[in-house]
């Protein structure tokens, strides 16, 4: 299995890519990472060095790879936080090169814009960008339930409301959703859950929710789920194997108190999780 990430890199920590890569290679994915910062650390530290990429270097490394000749054996593009409109258009045009040469292969578009705790937090034109030119194109989409509510124009408060949602976002593009970041009034207190959308078919998964806020889970849990949808070709398999390895994940990063999640200690998390969640229809 062959998957372009087109992400940020930190030095320090794991994040964008640094979170993404190393949970496919320990899977057997050969990934093809393409860079769009080279930062010494996150930015939720406050204070950060290194430098945002352009445009020109993405499409140029991309053009690097293609003149490899290897783009009919790329499975899938994996994308998440765009620093500015200039790199979704890169992004795009990276998507259509790998698409021409090999139409099986699938985008899994992790559209960040925001959340709950400080709202839309990319810069202006981002969230738009995603709305009207990715996801028509994405055939995987991965929000958070901040990020549906935003893209959808709908208030998901129960399960009914997230499906509806959901339906929305597959309506305009991606085929196959999942939500992740879900609380709705019917689960139990304590709890967190994704949901995961393809085919008319919807199934959840519920955890307890630990007692950790760390960056960089999300661009592991849209790994997870791409390169298990991309194995069994079934959502809910994917959705049950993402879940179970992240949980893990974070257990282990909970119970060392680590501001950075432990994504090289606790990798038997991704090949052999500690708990199985299973999928439950809805």
């Amino acid at each position: 299995m062959n998957i372009l990430s087109i992400q940020s890199w930190v030095a320090y920590g794991h994040v964008g890519n640094a979170s993404a890569m190393f949970p496919l290679q320990r899977l057997g994915a050969e990934v093809w990472a393409v860079n769009t910062v080279q930062f010494s650390n996150h930015t939720g530290y406050g204070a950060w060095r290194g430098q945002v990429f352009g445009a020109e270097l993405v499409r140029d490394c991309v053009q690097g790879i293609a003149e490899r000749g290897v783009l009919p054996t790329c499975d899938a593009v994996l994308t998440g936080y765009m620093g500015d409109a200039a790199i979704g258009e890169a992004v795009l045009e990276a998507v259509a090169q790998v698409k021409a040469a090999n139409p099986a292969a699938l985008w899994c578009c992790d559209p960040v814009l925001g959340d709950d705790d400080r709202g839309v937090y990319v810069r202006p034109g981002i969230p738009e960008f995603l709305r009207d030119r990715a996801l028509p194109l994405a055939d995987i989409a991965t929000p958070n339930r901040f990020e549906l509510e935003w893209l959808t124009g709908r208030k998901v408060v129960t399960l009914d409301d997230a499906k509806a949602a959901v339906t929305a976002l597959q309506a305009m593009g991606p085929r196959c959703v999942l939500l992740t970041s879900l609380e709705l009034p019917d689960m139990p207190k304590g709890s967190i859950g994704m949901l995961a959308a393809e085919g008319g078919r919807f199934h959840r998964v519920t955890t307890p929710m630990l007692p950790i806020s760390i960056n960089g889970a999300g661009d592991a849990i849209a790994a997870l789920f791409l390169f298990h949808r991309l194995r069994s070709g079934d959502a809910a398999v994917a959705l049950s194997a993402a879940c179970s390895s992240v949980f893990g994940l974070l257990r282990q990063t909970a119970e060392a108190g680590s501001r950075e999640i432990l994504t090289v200690a606790a990798q038997e998390e991704f090949v052999n999780p500690s708990q199985v969640f299973q999928p439950v229809a809805c």
